[in-house]
């Protein structure tokens, strides 16, 4: 087998080196693209008359609230609890497991006939997701030398804020034509394309794939080399001596908290800009249609921008201070100014910065975790990040009805964005 890969990769050595990484990131891409379509299907169904009465849940905002909770629990468990599988069986093998699973979720979201099967439909969807998530993070590390990750995880990331960016119009129209039954065939069918390119375009390391040249991988591999301290070999090692590589570093758990505040701030925003927007700044439901997609529009270009520009300065951590710190200064002066258009572009650039959160938090994570144990602190901070944020729309309604003002509830995010400055700035001292 090995002299097979080998041969494979002279081809082509003496001329141009092959970029069979960018057509990785590119499926990546595709991936968490189709991913976001999936979970954002519900947002668009439970504003459909006939979803409601199918599923008895009509004026029942408790048993509409959880369909989105129901998968965010099992989303953040699979996260943490499935995770490893990608250290173990590697991050290809994981992610077709994966993305069967979130196929056959929307296969029975499209035939079920009571609510109870609906919830565990999307508890499945959760499963599925949340384990797929990690292992992009362990491709990007295992096929990109550090001084091209920035851009490699801004492009995939990108697909998570082009999906619900065009989630609403693209489930409105199937919804409205064919029925909400067929929104989730037509996810199944659409599904199909990455669990394809996943099965037979896909390697789990550059040295492994037949269409990567000596020259591509030897670009790639020296830069890995540099980045890579002596290691025990993972063969030797037992699941928590992987474990104790990340969990023991405590600049590990400063980016856990951070990712934490950001995904708190994130679903806060998506879970009450609609209401705040219309109850607070007295906007109607026409002028809501193009602000729903403005925000994520600002996520796609900052991700890209912020690529671009960490590459080539070669840190994160100043980065994200000023991302979250912008963040929070958005959404206070979003809700102290006057005019209602103000108020909502400071709140768009505020998801755009969050964007720029996402983006250096995981290229941070690719250089402080070594590569055996990438998969499982991956699912570790984005599971305990999700645990927490479920909680962020109750906390923040909370707020809301203490202070008897939407202000009270963009306050709190406020607040929490000033922690997650203070232990970024320790990283930042530390120049990472």
């Amino acid at each position: 087998m090995s002299e097979k890969i080998v041969g494979s990769l002279d081809i082509g050595a003496s001329g141009n080196p092959t970029r069979q990484r960018f057509f990785i990131v590119s499926v990546l891409f595709i991936g968490i693209f189709i991913a976001f379509l999936d979970r954002v299907n519900v947002s668009v169904l439970v504003a459909n008359e006939q979803f409601l009465m199918e599923m008895g849940i009509k004026g029942q905002p408790v048993k509409i609230g959880m369909l989105m909770t129901s998968f965010l629990a099992a989303y953040g468990i699979a996260q943490v609890a499935l995770s490893p599988l990608g250290d173990y069986l590697g991050p290809r093998k994981a992610m077709i497991i994966s993305i069967a699973l979130w196929g056959v979720a929307m296969l029975m979201g499209g035939l079920v006939a009571t609510f109870a099967m609906m919830i565990i439909a999307r508890i499945l969807l959760g499963i599925g997701e949340g384990f797929y998530y990690p292992m992009q993070i362990t491709l990007i590390k295992n096929w990109f030398p550090p001084q091209e990750r920035g851009r490699a995880n801004s492009i995939w990331l990108i697909g998570q804020s082009l999906g619900p960016a065009m989630a609403m119009p693209f489930f409105a129209y199937i919804i409205g034509s064919f029925g909400w039954r067929e929104s989730f065939f037509v996810c199944f069918l659409v599904g199909l394309i990455p669990l394809y390119l996943f099965c037979f375009h896909i390697a789990d390391t550059p040295r492994e794939h037949k269409k990567v040249n000596s020259l591509e991988l030897n670009h790639i591999e020296e830069g890995l080399v540099k980045e890579r301290k002596p290691e025990v070999s993972a063969s030797k090692e037992t699941f928590w001596q992987r474990v104790k590589l990340f969990a023991n570093d405590y600049r590990f758990w400063l980016v856990v908290f951070w990712y934490l505040v950001v995904n708190f701030v994130f679903w806060g925003l998506v879970s009450w800009l609609p209401s705040y927007l219309k109850a607070a700044r007295g906007f109607s439901w026409e002028e809501m249609g193009w602000l729903a997609s403005l925000p994520f529009i600002f996520g796609i270009v900052f991700k890209a921008i912020t690529g671009y520009i960490i590459d080539r300065v070669g840190r994160c951590a100043p980065f994200q201070l000023a991302a979250i710190f912008f963040t929070g200064l958005c959404v206070y002066l979003a809700a102290i100014v006057p005019g209602k258009y103000f108020s909502a572009m400071l709140l768009s650039l505020s998801v755009g910065f969050i964007g720029v959160c996402t983006t250096t938090a995981w290229t941070l994570l690719q250089k402080l975790v070594p590569t055996k144990s990438i998969s499982t602190a991956t699912g570790t901070m984005s599971g305990i990040s999700t645990g927490f944020s479920a909680l962020s729309p109750v906390i923040i309604g909370i707020c809301i009805s203490m202070t008897g003002s939407y202000d009270g509830g963009l306050f709190c995010m406020v607040g929490m964005t000033v922690l997650a400055s203070l232990a970024m700035s320790v990283l930042v001292i530390q120049k990472y």
